[in-house]
């Protein structure tokens, strides 16, 4: 089964990406949209996994809440992947929260080496993807509301709590992803 680490976004949140992700759809863009009830910030992407790897994978999440406390997030950018030039992902930026959210997944990386599973090679950026683009249509028309959109994230705050970490079984269907809760562990309180 396809696995990964999570943090899970509360339905304001995520009813809020979705108005931003109504917003670009104006622009008449070849986007395949994220849908509401699966938006969330990835931490680890573990891939195909074993029973014996998810029970493992379990026990290192458990240890990885036992080790880092509860914060509030921020939402404060959107940007795409890998650049302006060939843009393949839009996704929203972290602003509170980043170093914190940076340290847990430090420390699952530590941990979850140990089962085989490379340590991510790039630097790790904390984002919520909100759409995968399929083509280059409108791409100017994008880049353009894109930073226009940065300057309203500045002003705006849009803040979570973060109180858990989940691991999610992905299942892939042609009408989009199916995400199904393994484990959740709770972060540990001040």
């Amino acid at each position: 089964m396809r696995t990964f680490i999570a943090i899970e976004l509360p339905k304001e949140i995520r009813e809020n990406l979705t108005q931003l992700q109504e917003r670009l759809k104006a622009l008449s863009l070849d986007v395949k949209w994220v849908s509401q009830e699966n938006i969330h910030l990835t931490l680890k992407f573990i891939g195909e996994s074993d029973e014996k790897k998810v029970d493992r994978t379990k026990e290192i999440l458990e240890e990885v809440a036992r080790e880092n406390t509860g914060f509030t997030a921020t939402l404060s950018s959107i940007g795409v992947f890998p650049d302006v030039k060939f843009p393949r992902i839009i996704w929203v930026g972290i602003g509170q929260g980043d170093e914190k959210i940076k340290a847990i997944v430090k420390n699952l990386e530590d941990k979850i080496a140990k089962l085989g599973i490379p340590k991510e090679e790039r630097p790790f950026l904390s984002h919520i993807t909100i759409g995968r683009i399929k083509s280059p249509k409108n791409k100017d028309r994008l880049i353009q509301e894109i930073e226009n959109l940065g300057q309203e994230f500045i002003n705006s705050t849009f803040s979570f709590a973060v109180n858990k970490i989940t691991l999610f079984k992905s299942t892939l269907k042609p009408q989009g992803p199916i995400y199904e809760i393994l484990k959740e562990a709770s972060l540990k309180t001040t």
